[in-house]
């Protein structure tokens, strides 16, 4: 492992600990403000920048941001996601002290998971650099408009079926998803700076979704899905379309292992409840 790799692990625990913790203080912000409305944007906008706590959560996620960015820079999109996926246990752990709960079994199991992906990330890691792919613009722009398409499906349908927390959040999620490759990809350079469009829209769309899924549920329930998939998926499109090459051999393995156990450990935390929807 070089010294780009190392520093890019470092800066992306600090973001995702940094991101979740902010997730926490967004979600106890937004489930105390007005009822929230994407047909009232401007309203919405008014009402959550007018919340001293809301814009300190803001600014914690603001500043993960910056680190996530820094960490894409020096190591591949695949890497730093999986990274990232683990964060959600922290998300997890701080949510029960604040509500002042114990873990369940199926959460625990969550963690351990996460923390056992990190691990064998990290073993990982010694057969391999951990560098960047490049990949086909064209098979890009398919992948972020079928993640698009997607969310609008999941809101237009998934409301009246899972509810608005659920639905927002893995809407959210895929939005975000967008936002997580399109910043790989404007760090790129070049013509790829281009992609700063779709990163601004998708995390400007994610960031509203997840304000109104936290006034109709949980932040374990909806940052945990829209954790899921801002993880899972770009881990996929960094081998799928980005080409990031997987160590061979064992080292290889281990590291499939790892990027399945920190998904599957998501995918445990988020444990999504059916809310009653609220009109939005």
């Amino acid at each position: 492992m070089n010294t780009s790799t190392a520093v890019a692990i470092v800066l992306a625990l600090l973001s995702t600990t940094l991101t979740n913790i902010a997730y926490l203080r967004e979600h106890d912000a937004a489930a105390a403000l007005p009822v929230l409305s994407m047909r009232r944007p401007l309203h919405s906008l008014r009402l959550l920048l007018g919340d001293r706590s809301w814009l300190l959560g803001f600014a914690m996620e603001s500043g993960g941001f910056l680190l996530y960015a820094a960490a894409l820079a020096l190591a591949s999109l695949s890497l730093v996601q999986s990274i990232n996926a683990g964060g959600i246990g922290v998300l997890a752990y701080v949510s029960a002290r604040v509500s002042h709960r114990q873990l369940s079994r199926r959460e625990l199991s969550g963690v351990i998971l996460s923390v056992l992906g990190l691990l064998a990330l990290a073993v990982s890691l010694v057969g391999g650099s951990g560098s960047g792919g490049h990949g086909s613009t064209a098979a890009i722009l398919v992948w972020l408009g079928a993640s698009a398409a997607a969310a609008v499906l999941v809101l237009i349908l998934g409301r009246m079926t899972v509810g608005v927390a659920v639905a927002s959040g893995i809407a959210g999620g895929l939005f975000f998803s967008i936002g997580d490759i399109s910043t790989k990809l404007a760090t790129q350079g070049g013509v790829r700076i281009a992609f700063l469009l779709t990163l601004v829209l998708g995390y400007a769309l994610g960031t509203a979704l997840l304000q109104l899924g936290y006034q109709a549920g949980g932040a374990l329930t909806v940052a945990g899905l829209a954790t899921l998939l801002t993880n899972a998926l770009p881990i996929a499109a960094g081998t799928v379309v980005l080409e990031e090459a997987v160590p061979a051999g064992a080292f290889g393995g281990l590291r499939i292992l790892a990027f399945a156990a920190v998904v599957a450990g998501a995918f445990l935390l988020a444990s999504p409840k059916t809310q009653a929807s609220t009109p939005t």
